[in-house]
């Protein structure tokens, strides 16, 4: 077992998510970062989609009551193991009975815990993730939170020492492509998206990230009918300021959709925390 011994803001569990059920109303969520999540599970030697702890913010710490391999992974923290220092995106060695501890990252947001068998707690749908839009899945952490860790019986053995992973950029630089409604918006609406930077919001969440700027003009009146909706997504409510959907979106929406993300960009969208600016270029 992991005993939660305090979370942070938020920890969850996560993996893939459920793909394949948007037409029933439930989203994909998973881990935001999906990138850096199945980096951590390569680490440890778990298929990559072995459920692990999505740390929001650091602030975490972790009782092991039982010896265990674990990699973390994502924005960058200093890891702690009883006290001392271990470097991340490397496979640690993690006695029974020590405390693991992840302090505020220096960049980023979201990091990531794998453990070497995976998170065993119950699926909801296929899947172990947490959901803050429906609620589907376990609840977010809390003190005194007990984790199953799954069996390590096959896994292929653990081979890596470090990985080196590219530090995260002040500014990211996210690449687009003209959304399905951009003709909803005036001729300029994409000149002005990638003219500018951006500023996150407060109101960021695993749901979207809320963006400051300048707003983009419509050129059409009225609102769509419902339709689908992809991670990636830039929504643009009335406001005219967009908002990048993530991993818990809802799977419709009824604002016009002016540009989405490449898929690539969506890890480095994941990776964006409140007052951090940005850039948009198609």
């Amino acid at each position: 077992m992991i005993e939660v011994v305090r979370p942070g803001p938020l920890a969850t569990v996560q993996d893939l998510g459920r793909p394949g059920r948007a037409h029933l109303g439930v989203p994909r969520s998973g881990a935001a970062d999906q990138r850096a999540f199945r980096l951590a599970n390569r680490l440890v030697g778990n298929p990559e989609g072995a459920a692990g702890v999505e740390v929001t913010f650091g602030g975490a710490a972790l009782r092991f009551h039982v010896r265990a391999w674990i990699s973390v992974t994502g924005a960058p923290v200093t890891l702690r193991i009883d006290g001392r220092p271990h470097g991340m995106n490397a496979p640690c060695s993690v006695s029974s009975g020590a405390v693991v501890e992840l302090d505020t990252p220096a960049s980023g947001l979201r990091s990531y815990v794998a453990v070497r068998g995976g998170i065993a707690v119950d699926e909801v749908l296929g899947s172990r993730s947490t959901d803050l839009l429906s609620g589907l899945g376990p609840a977010p952490l809390a003190p005194g939170d007990r984790l199953p860790i799954g069996s390590a019986a096959g896994l292929r053995h653990i081979n890596v020492d470090v990985v080196p992973v590219a530090a995260m950029p002040e500014t990211p630089i996210l690449q687009i492509l003209p959304g399905p409604r951009d003709d909803w918006f005036a001729h300029d609406a994409l000149a002005t998206l990638t003219s500018t930077p951006y500023e996150v919001t407060p109101d960021s969440n695993r749901v979207g990230v809320r963006l400051n700027g300048p707003p983009l003009v419509r050129a059409r009146d009225g609102e769509l009918g419902s339709e689908g909706m992809v991670i990636g997504s830039l929504q643009v409510p009335p406001s005219g300021l967009p908002i990048i959907f993530l991993a818990d979106h809802p799977t419709t929406g009824g604002y016009p959709v002016v540009a989405v993300l490449a898929s690539a960009a969506v890890a480095e969208a994941a990776q964006l925390r409140p007052g951090q600016k940005l850039r948009f270029r198609v």
